[in-house]
């Protein structure tokens, strides 16, 4: 996860760009990893980890109509989640993290749904739907990899 947190955070740095993150499954690993690599505050504005689902529509302004109707595990959450933090912590850039890590089904979905999503400038909003096999630590690991892959990805594109 070094890795990834690192080029994202090299990428940042040389646009001087700003990046917020909001986590929910992986409750605080994509702050960690970020803050692992040194330097990590030129750009890294900082995060709010939501494990609660009222606290998405109160913190990150996710609609609350949504959250009642979908739940926490859906798409469009994951997207409102990444805008709402870029938004609340006045970032350049939004990432967000929202699944399932188990050992239990969640809102109707199975273990190993995750939905990870990428908030930039210019009302740019991307999401991405993952199926993870493995273990609670494997599927949460594996949601901080790949949120900052699609970050990584969104710059190098939309940068």
């Amino acid at each position: 996860m070094g890795t990834e947190a690192k080029r994202v955070l090299d990428l940042l740095a040389g646009r001087n760009g700003t990046l917020a993150v909001a986590e929910s499954l992986t409750g605080g690993l994509v702050a960690a990893a970020l803050t692992s690599v040194p330097g990590a505050s030129r750009c890294f504005r900082g995060s709010v980890t939501v494990y609660a689902t009222a606290l998405k529509h109160t913190l990150l302004d996710v609609d609350a109509a949504l959250l009642a109707e979908r739940g926490a595990v859906d798409a469009e959450v994951a997207r409102q989640m990444a805008a709402g933090v870029r938004s609340r912590l006045g970032a350049d850039w939004g990432a967000a993290t929202t699944g399932v890590a188990g050992p239990e089904p969640q809102d109707g979905q199975p273990v190993g749904t995750v939905h990870v999503a990428v908030a930039g400038p210019g009302g740019l909003v991307i999401g991405r739907r993952l199926t993870l096999r493995g273990g609670r630590a494997e599927i949460r690991n594996e949601s901080v990899r790949a949120v900052l892959r699609l970050l990584y990805r969104e710059l190098v594109e939309n940068g």
